[in-house]
C-alpha cells in the first residue's frame, strides 16, 4: 500500500537548493532540532529541521511509490462530486461489496456487524480466489472484475470505484489547422455585423484550401462543422448574443483582472453621463427631449455625491457643476426622512451629533473633495474647462481606458441599478433600445426635466445610500454587507477625516471664462451688456491681462443663468456680480437657451424685437403668476421652474438688489403682490395630486395652446 508519508532519519536523501543532499547526523539542541547533511561532493552543511522541511528550497526525495500533487488522477472530492445520486448510491453499494471480500462484513468492521456476517462465503480464513468467486456470482460479473474493484479500492478508496470517464479530445475527428483558421475567421467578424454559420464554415474552407493546398486538411462534413463553431462559440461568442455582448467580450483583458483599491473617501471619484431611458419635458421649448444624467460617484463609498440632469447633451459646465456637488452638496428635501438627510458638516450623526440637523433639512449628499477624477475620454471630461478646475484644485485626471466601461464598473452597474429599480416604473419609460420600446411611451404622463432630476436625486438619498450593496466588503469583516452611507462611516473612522472644501468662493471657479473688454457701458457677451459698480474703476484702465482678447478682463458666466455674470476685482480679488440690462424683466434665472428660443418667438410675432420684448414674451408665454386657482398657480409654477447647475454664493450686491427700494427703482414691484383672497373662498386640500390639480381646471384645457408656437 503506498503511503504519503516519507520517513527523514539518518540515511533520507533531499534536494536541497537543486542538488541532492542525505541526512547524516541528526542532533537536539536549545534551538531546536537540526540536521547535518552532506552533498556530492563530502561537504556538510548544518540546518534546522524546521527549515528543512518547510522551506520552499528543500524537498524530500522518496524512496517508494506513493501519491504526488503532479499525479494526473483527480482528487477524490473532483471525482465523487461528478457524480449524480443514483451513480453515488451504486459506487456506496460496490463499495460494501468489495469490503466483504475483504474483511467479511459490509461495513468493513466486525463491531458494526449486520445480521448474519460473516456470510459462510466471505469468512476471513477462506481463500482469496474463492472470495473472488463467489462475489462474482453473486453480481453476475467475472471474477476478474471483483479483483479490479479490490485493487481500486485498496488503491483510492471508494473514489477508485467511480465509473471511469475518457477524457475527451476537444474537436475530435477535427484537423486542428482547420480549427484554427475557423477560430480565425470568428475573430474578424468581432467589429463586423454579425455573419452566418454557413457563410464562417464556406470562408474557412476556401482559406484552408488557399493557404495549405487542394486535398492536404480534411474538410470536415458540414454537421461537423457546425458542431465545431457551437464549440469555438464558448472561446470567442459570435452567434448567440448581440454584436455590441461580443465586442464587449473580446474586449476583456488577458490574466488576472486587477482593479483600484481606495483606502478612503475621496481618494477617487467616478463621473460619466448616460443617456436616461425616459422621456422628459423640456419646459424652455415645451417639446419631448432625451434627457442625459451626469453624475459622481465616490468609489470607496459608492456615494452618490453629484447629480445633474441636461436636455439632449451634456456640457463642460455640466460636469463642473457636478464635480462642484462634491464640494458644495444640494439642500435636502423638506419632506425627506430624516436618516436621508446628511448633517451640515457632512460628519456622520453616529460620529458626531448634530442637533441643527436634526431641526433643518440637512445636505443631499455627503461633502468629499475628490483626490482623483476617473473619467472616460468624452469631450466634457477631457475639456480645457475641466481639466482647468481640477488642477487649480488639486485634483489629478485619470482617464479610463478607451471603450472599457468596467474600468467605471461602479458607475455603471449604478445606471442600471437606477434604470431596473427607478426609471422603468416612471411614466414616459422607453426601455434601454428600440426592441424594448413601447408602442408609445411619450403618450404617457410625464416629468419636467428639473421634476425628474428631483425625484432621481430622492431617490438616491432614500434608497440608494441607504440599501446594503454586495460590492461594500471590509476585508476584515467578509460576511458584512454595507450600504453607502455605512460605508462612508467606516472610511471615517478608517481614514479619520474628511477633506471639506476651504473656501465657498471657490464656486465661481468652476463657470465658464469669456474675455470680453470694459466700456463705459458695461461689458457684451452674446449681444447682452451687463454692468455694476464694481466696474466703476477699471472703464478707462489698461487690462493687467494678456488673455485672447485686446485690454480685455475675464469674466465668468454661467450658462443656466446669464442674467449675471460675476468679475473679480484685481485690486481685493473679492467677486461682484453684473447684472443684464434687462434682468428685471425676467423674475428667475434664464438660461441662454430660454433667451434663443425667446428671440425666435419674437421676431416670428414682432417685425423688430429686441432682448426686452423676447423676453417678456416668453415670461408671458410661460404664464407666471398669472394662475387665478390654486391649481393653475402651481402648473404655472412648475412649468416656468429652471434650476441653476451650480450654486454660487450670494454676494453683498445681490442681497441690495432684494431690498423693496432698488427692486422699485429697477422697475420690479417694490413690494410682493398681494395675497389672493383665499379666506374668503374654500380650498380643499389636494396635497400633490396632478390629477386632482387636472379635474380643478374644469373645461378649459391649460395645455390647449402651449405648443401653438413651436
Amino acid at each position: 500500500m503506498s503511503r504519503a508519508g516519507a520517513r527523514v532519519g539518518v540515511g533520507t536523501r533531499f534536494r536541497y537548493d537543486g542538488e541532492t543532499v542525505e541526512v547524516v547526523e541528526m542532533a537536539a539542541t536549545t534551538a531546536g532540532n537540526e540536521v547535518v547533511l552532506k552533498d556530492g561532493r563530502g561537504r556538510l552543511l548544518r540546518l534546522s529541521l524546521k527549515e528543512l522541511l518547510f522551506s520552499d528550497r528543500a524537498a524530500v526525495s522518496p524512496d517508494g511509490p506513493g501519491p504526488s500533487a503532479d499525479d494526473e488522477e483527480e482528487i477524490a472530492s473532483v471525482v465523487l462530486g461528478q457524480l449524480d445520486s443514483s451513480a453515488r448510491a451504486k459506487v456506496l453499494e460496490r463499495a460494501e461489496h468489495v469490503r466483504e471480500v475483504l474483511t467479511g462484513y459490509r461495513s468493513g468492521a466486525p463491531e458494526l456487524a449486520r445480521d448474519g456476517e460473516p456470510r459462510p462465503d466471505y469468512r476471513p480464513e477462506r481463500p482469496w480466489e474463492a472470495r473472488y468467486t463467489a462475489k462474482a456470482d453473486e453480481l453476475g460479473v467475472s471474477p476478474r472484475a471483483v479483483k479490479q474493484w479490490v485493487a481500486d479500492f485498496r488503491r483510492r478508496g471508494e473514489a477508485g470505484l467511480a465509473p471511469k470517464k475518457a477524457t475527451e479530445k476537444p474537436h475530435s475527428g477535427v484537423d486542428d489547422r482547420w480549427v484554427e483558421t475557423a477560430l480565425e475567421v470568428m475573430v474578424e467578424h468581432t467589429g463586423e455585423s454579425k455573419p452566418s454559420r454557413t457563410m464562417v464554415i464556406e470562408r474557412t474552407r476556401a482559406r484552408v484550401v488557399a493557404r495549405f493546398g487542394p486535398d492536404v486538411v480534411p474538410q470536415p462534413s458540414r454537421a461537423t462543422a457546425f458542431r465545431l463553431l457551437e464549440e469555438l462559440e464558448r472561446r470567442h461568442p459570435l452567434f448567440r448574443l448581440s454584436t455590441k455582448r461580443n465586442r464587449d467580450i473580446a474586449g476583456r483583458p488577458e490574466g488576472a483582472y486587477g482593479k483600484l483599491r481606495p483606502t478612503r473617501p475621496g481618494e477617487y471619484l467616478l463621473m460619466d453621463s448616460t443617456r436616461l431611458d425616459v422621456f422628459a419635458f423640456d419646459p424652455i421649448t415645451l417639446k419631448w427631449v432625451q434627457a442625459e444624467l451626469s453624475v459622481g460617484m465616490d468609489w470607496y463609498t459608492r456615494c452618490i455625491t453629484g447629480i445633474r440632469i441636461t436636455p439632449v447633451s451634456t456640457k463642460a459646465v455640466d460636469v463642473s457643476a457636478v464635480l462642484f456637488q462634491s464640494f458644495r452638496p444640494r439642500r435636502a428635501g423638506r419632506d425627506w426622512p430624516r436618516h436621508a438627510a446628511w448633517p451640515e458638516h457632512g460628519i456622520p450623526r453616529a460620529v458626531l451629533v448634530d442637533v441643527d440637523a436634526a431641526e433643518g433639512p440637512g445636505l443631499a449628499s455627503p461633502p468629499v473633495v475628490p483626490e482623483t477624477l476617473v473619467v472616460d475620454h468624452g469631450k466634457v471630461y477631457v475639456s480645457e474647462h475641466l481639466t482647468s478646475v481640477c488642477r487649480r484644485m488639486g485634483i489629478s485626471i485619470q482617464p479610463a481606458r478607451l471603450r472599457t466601461g468596467r474600468d467605471k464598473g461602479p458607475v455603471e452597474r449604478f445606471f442600471r441599478t437606477l434604470r431596473e429599480d427607478l426609471l422603468q416604473v416612471l411614466p414616459g419609460y422607453k426601455g434601454p433600445d428600440i426592441h424594448s420600446r413601447g408602442e408609445s411611451p411619450e403618450d404617457d404622463a410625464f416629468f419636467f426635466l428639473d421634476e425628474l432630476e428631483t425625484i432621481i436625486r430622492e431617490w438616491t438619498a432614500t434608497v440608494y445610500q441607504r440599501r446594503s450593496h454586495t460590492s461594500l466588503v471590509d476585508p476584515g469583516l467578509p460576511g458584512l454587507r454595507m450600504s453607502p452611507a455605512a460605508m462612508f462611516e467606516h472610511g471615517m473612522a478608517r481614514a479619520g477625516y474628511i477633506e471639506v472644501p476651504r473656501d465657498p468662493d471657490l464656486a465661481f471657479e468652476f463657470l465658464k471664462t469669456e474675455w470680453r473688454t470694459i466700456q463705459h457701458y458695461g461689458v457684451e457677451i452674446g449681444r447682452r451688456r451687463y454692468n455694476g459698480p464694481a466696474l466703476n474703476a477699471y472703464r478707462t484702465t489698461k487690462s493687467p491681462y494678456e488673455g485672447p482678447v485686446k485690454n480685455g478682463w475675464p469674466f465668468q458666466v454661467d450658462s443656466d443663468d446669464i442674467t449675471r455674470i460675476y468679475f473679480r476685482d484685481p485690486a481685493d480679488r473679492s467677486w461682484h456680480p453684473l447684472l443684464w440690462e434687462h434682468a428685471p424683466s425676467a423674475s428667475m434665472p434664464l438660461s441662454e437657451d430660454a433667451l434663443v428660443f425667446a428671440r425666435k418667438l419674437a421676431a416670428a410675432k414682432y417685425r423688430y424685437p429686441d432682448d426686452r420684448l423676447a423676453v417678456a414674451d416668453l415670461l408671458e408665454r410661460w404664464n407666471l403668476g398669472l394662475g387665478t386657482t390654486l391649481a393653475e398657480r402651481r402648473m404655472a409654477l412648475r412649468l416656468s421652474r429652471e434650476q441653476a447647475a451650480i450654486e454660487l454664493p450670494q454676494t453683498e450686491e445681490e442681497t441690495v438688489v432684494s431690498l423693496p427700494s432698488v427692486r422699485k427703482a429697477l422697475g420690479q414691484n417694490a413690494e410682493p403682490d398681494e395675497p389672493a383672497e383665499e379666506v374668503l373662498v374654500e380650498v380643499p386640500e389636494v396635497g400633490d395630486d396632478d390629477e386632482v390639480d387636472l379635474e380643478d381646471l374644469g373645461d378649459d384645457d391649460f395645455y390647449a395652446d402651449a405648443l401653438e408656437d413651436v
